[in-house]
């Protein structure tokens, strides 16, 4: 008999679904990574116009462009990740290869020449971008799947995942900063010197730890699976039928579409008005004057990772072994808009320390969301094989639910400046009057509880439980032994 261990949950459980630490950390390394590369270009993509004298139409074409490329990419990886068939596994050849290519074509796509002309770096940035974005879904959608199958613990998952996005938490400890280091001139004679030289150190570490969960961590055996699509070219059409076939498989599955509903609300809530707090902390709480203003934003940010990282998400794990993930994120989200609220109190111009009071209520929306709902996704999965049948579709789940976050990015860069152009702001003026920051911080405020609010209504009836999970585990046990 397997040896049984006792869960914070006070259930037992095998002790082989728990994952190993040097998993864990290196499923963290990998989930640092994936948050690094959209964190930094981020940031870089800013230096387009303002380094590179990029128009900025086309540098927003650049931005948007590669997001559509994505939404055809992710989909036609899941299936071929979820059908392949090697001797290291379905996921971590292509996580390793991914990892090297995404390091490698992000330094290039930087390497852009500020004496070019405009229409020569137009082109350059966007092939270069297109090859990237390869790279970077032959790394992203492979790892997603990996963490959704590297155990089939209802719990464990959420310990996994807590664990994971705690160290990806540092990548928006660092992000911030990169823009106070590519702008000091005692570092770099130019923007562009530095946003060239920058991109060099972080390929070299999303490289090295991207490659990390590829190497050490275990996912499902292909061997253990049966009726896997033939991945090659004589099979393209074929695929292609099977890759819609699966799409339209996962969006029958009710509550993974209510996993994509909440996840897309909150996160393009909060992404959409991610901007608007470094203009508030500028404009209303510093008069427009960007020397007195410092780092003061940067430091908001980091603050923001550090304590999502290290007492909300642990917060967070404890509650979902506690009272069910649902619960949970219901409980989380509901806290979340709390702090949004303390926002009209927190920016205060008199005590610029105030600016962190909110940090703690607000943090709970983002840490609660990725660490549940890609627990969550998991036990989906488990639905779906029985619903379903094999091959298990962990990468076309995880595919599609980045795909809702990507699309919430992407709308979420349009509406924010929709939102700063209807307000009456103006970015570049010494000041802006009363009215404008008055409406700004309200749309900063009622923006992202409004979209919390309505992620609580989409999860209210979620009913993936963990009894009801456990029982479809069990059924699967039954039905084709343990994987």
């Amino acid at each position: 008999m397997s040896q049984q261990v006792e869960t914070t949950a006070g259930e037992l459980h095998d002790a082989r679904e728990s994952v190993p630490v040097i998993q864990k950390g290196a499923y963290g390394a990998g989930t640092l990574t994936l948050n690094l590369l959209p964190g930094a270009l981020g940031v870089f993509s800013f230096f387009l116009i303002t380094a590179f004298g990029m128009d900025p139409f086309l540098a927003g074409l650049l931005g948007g462009l590669p997001r559509l490329f994505d939404a055809i990419t992710d989909p036609i990886m899941g299936f071929i990740t979820d059908n392949t068939k090697s001797r290291w596994g379905r996921r971590r050849p292509y996580i390793v290869v991914g990892a090297i290519l995404s390091g490698v074509f992000f330094a290039m796509l930087w390497q852009l020449d500020p004496e070019a002309s405009q229409e020569y770096n137009f082109w350059y940035f966007l092939i270069f971008s297109l090859i990237f974005t390869i790279g970077n879904t032959m790394f992203a959608t492979p790892f997603v799947g990996l963490g959704y199958e590297m155990t089939s613990d209802y719990n464990e998952r959420t310990r996994l995942m807590a664990f994971a996005n705690t160290m990806g938490q540092v990548a928006w400890m660092i992000v911030p900063w990169f823009w106070v280091l590519i702008a000091d001139p005692d570092l770099f004679s130019s923007q562009a010197e530095g946003v060239q030289q920058l991109s060099l150190f972080v390929a070299g570490a999303c490289i090295t730890l991207g490659i990390l969960p590829g190497l050490f961590c275990k996912g499902i055996d292909a061997s253990d699976m049966g009726n896997r699509a033939e991945i090659s070219f004589k099979t393209i059409f074929s695929n292609l039928k099977e890759v819609f076939k699966g799409i339209k498989q996962v969006f029958r599955n009710k509550p993974f579409v209510r996993l994509c509903g909440a996840t897309f609300l909150v996160f393009n809530g909060f992404q959409l008005v991610a901007s608007f707090s470094f203009f508030i902390i500028v404009f209303h709480m510093f008069g427009g004057d960007y020397g007195a203003t410092g780092t003061w934003p940067a430091w908001f940010s980091t603050v923001s990772a550090i304590v999502t990282a290290f007492l909300v998400i642990p917060v967070i794990s404890w509650m979902a072994s506690k009272w069910g993930k649902r619960n949970a994120f219901v409980i989380s989200t509901a806290i979340s808009i709390v702090g949004y609220g303390l926002k009209w109190w927190g920016f205060d111009p008199s005590n610029p320390w105030m600016i962190f009071m909110p940090i703690p209520l607000m943090s709970f929306g983002i840490g609660g969301l990725f660490t549940l709902m890609m627990s969550m996704t998991a036990d989906v999965c488990d639905m779906d094989e029985l619903d379903n049948g094999m091959p298990r579709k962990e990468g076309t789940f995880g595919a599609i639910y980045w795909l809702m976050v990507k699309i919430g990015q992407a709308l979420a860069l349009i509406l924010g400046g929709l939102v700063l152009k209807v307000v009456g702001f103006d970015p570049g003026a010494g000041a802006q009057s009363v009215e404008t920051i008055t409406n700004l911080r309200l749309a900063d405020i009622i923006i992202p509880a409004t979209t919390a609010f309505l992620a609580i209504l989409v999860m209210w009836k979620y009913d993936l439980t963990e009894e009801k999970a456990r029982a479809i585990k069990q059924k699967l046990i039954e039905l084709r032994g343990e994987l």
